[in-house]
Parts: structure tokens; sequence; C-alpha cells
């Protein structure tokens, strides 16, 4: 069972390895849904998470709010995965939408071509697209290299118990195509049963080895 730590800072990584996460998603700012880190706690995760043979998810997203970039933004994540790339990450997290409830097509295509090499999740975004379309948005990122899509399975702030037949749906789809990466609401009380539930062998969460930092 891989579990996913989201942490938004390299103070709890340390902890959080010694409590069981198999994998540690970076980010900054939580509080937004998570944008990119500095260069500085880059470096030193990828660094002390190989030491410790524990893969690095970085996020790659400019600012909070919507996930619909215009052209510097787009910009600037594409610089950033470059930057994540030569730091050693070994996969990035990220994903545009367009105003009409789909995946950016072309901003995808220019952000996979620029994370060509590493592991690629399309991260909560994903919640957002019109759930009569996300079938075919798995499709898609299946098709252009995606390896991963990190999904609540509803809105955000609703209750991830509650989402467990939308994501049994998605997982059931996405069997031979992509990961189903369950997330929001997962913690070390549940991660076990929901993953049975689920049938995955991956999850998500900030707290799914338990609170860290306290």
């Amino acid at each position: 069972m891989i579990k996913e730590v989201c942490v938004e800072n390299f103070t709890i990584i340390p902890e959080a390895i010694e409590r069981g996460a198999s994998r540690v998603e970076l980010c900054d700012n939580l509080a937004v849904g998570g944008t990119t880190v500095s260069h500085g706690v880059a470096v030193k995760t990828i660094e002390y998470c190989h030491k410790n043979n524990i893969k690095v998810m970085a996020i790659v997203r400019p600012r909070g709010g919507n996930f619909i970039y215009n052209q510097t933004e787009i910009e600037m994540m594409k610089e950033d995965i470059v930057h994540l790339k030569q730091l050693g990450t070994d996969g990035v997290v990220f994903g545009a939408l367009n105003e009409r409830g789909w995946i950016d097509e072309e901003t995808m295509l220019t952000l996979l071509q620029a994370s060509k090499g590493l592991d690629v999740t399309f991260h909560m975004a994903f919640d957002e697209i019109k759930p009569e379309l996300q079938f075919d948005a798995i499709t898609w990122l299946a098709n252009h290299g995606v390896q991963r899509i990190l999904t609540h399975g509803g809105p955000a702030g609703t209750n991830i118990g509650n989402n467990l037949p939308r994501l049994k749906e998605l997982v059931n789809f996405a069997t031979g195509k992509l990961i189903i990466l369950p997330g929001g609401g997962i913690t070390d009380q549940n991660v076990k049963a929901i993953a049975s539930e689920l049938n995955v062998t991956e999850a998500h969460g900030t707290k799914i080895v338990g609170e860290l930092g306290i």
C-alpha cells in the first residue's frame, strides 16, 4: 500500500517517513489547495527523501483559485517543471482546465512535454471537470501519458465516505489505463477501509499517517 502524504513544508517530512509514508507530495500553501514550493524547500526535501528511498511528487501550481491559466502562468508552470526536473524530483502534479469544464488540452500538452521522463499526476482539478465528461477525461489523460489522477470523487468539502460509489466507478473505468489516487479526508484511521472498498493500492492525504508536527 502506497501512502502518499501531502506536506506543505520540510519540517514534518522526517516524522511522516518514520510513521510509514511511502511517497511525498510536496506543496506550499495548503490553505488554498497547494502551490509550488521554493527552490530551497524542494532541494532539501528531494535530498532527504531520496536518502530514505522515498519518492517526491512536486505540485506545480502558480497560485490558488481556479485551474484556468493565462499564458504567463503557463510559462511559469513550464519553467517550474524544468527546474524541479533538474533538482531530481520523481514526478510533478498539475492540472489545467478551460472555461467549459474540460481539460485545457493545449496547456496540458505543453506541460506534459516539459515533464517528459517524470511521473505525472493530474490533481484535484479533475473534480471540477463536468461529471459527465470525467470518463472521457480519464481516457484523454491516459492516452497522453499521465500516470495518475488525484480525486476526491466529488466537490471539495464533501465527505469522502459519501463519494465512494463514484470513486468506485472511476477506479473501475480507469483499470488498465491509469491509477486513480483517492484523497481528501483520508486519514490513518480510514485508509485501510477505503483502500479495501475501492480496491486501490495507493491513497493520499495530509493525515494519512496521522497528525504530524504536534
